[in-house]
């Protein structure tokens, strides 16, 4: 079985994010969604809460069959893909920028474990400007995420589980 991790912090998951999961699937039998827990930095939303949003983003897919698994997970990401079976991590780039960083990081992990490679699916045109960034600015501004998120995710919900608050 080939099994892919698609990790990231996905503070929130995006219309992008699903657009990389779709591709992954493509060359995947299993793609798990690894949901990051880095202590340096603070989300918008809780780790809980990205896993639920990514959950309900999904839902289409599982209900047509995908085999996929959301987790949380810290500590190197090589590493996590061993304790899974995964061999491949896969990414999405949007721009020379994010490349050159995903290239870094991808050479590193194939330093620290070189059975495991990194696949990088470049952003679809539509979704190049997508980003957690973009998103968290425009939510923190009060202004309408729906092009920006999965259909039918209500985030406001998740915007209430917040401990600061967000400008209206």
């Amino acid at each position: 079985m080939r099994i892919s991790v698609f990790p990231g912090s996905f503070d929130p998951f995006t219309t992008g994010h699903l657009d990389i999961l779709r591709r992954a699937l493509g060359i995947s039998d299993k793609v798990i969604i690894a949901v990051g827990n880095n202590h340096l930095k603070k989300g918008m939303f809780s780790i809980g809460d990205r896993v639920d949003i990514i959950r309900e983003s999904i839902a289409p897919l599982i209900g047509e069959g995908a085999d996929i698994e959301v987790t949380c997970y810290s500590g190197m990401t090589v590493d996590f893909c061993r304790e899974v079976g995964a061999g491949i991590i896969v990414r999405g780039v949007r721009t020379t920028a994010d490349f050159e960083n995903e290239t870094i990081i991808a050479q590193a992990n194939k330093q620290l474990d070189n059975s495991i490679q990194t696949v990088f699916f470049p952003a679809d045109c539509g979704n190049s400007f997508v980003s957690s960034t973009v998103v968290r600015d425009i939510l923190i501004n009060g202004g309408d995420t729906s092009g920006f998120i999965c259909e039918g995710i209500d985030i406001k919900k998740y915007l209430k589980n917040r401990q600061e608050p967000v400008l209206k």
